[in-house]
């Protein structure tokens, strides 16, 4: 689902020629492989999401 909307996001800053909506798309790119890294972390054990108290 995260890859999926990783890859619109991407189609849209390929075709969005107009700077603050591209400066939009980026941010939300940004943010979605975040998350992306995040959970994969979790998922092999490498980030521990829990906080430490």
């Amino acid at each position: 689902m995260i890859e999926q909307q990783i890859e619109e996001l991407r189609a849209e800053l390929n075709a969005c020629i107009e700077p603050a909506e591209r400066r939009e798309i980026e941010a939300e790119l940004e943010i979605a492989q975040a998350e992306l890294i995040m959970m994969l972390g979790e998922q092999d054990g490498s980030i521990d999401a829990e906080p430490p108290f």
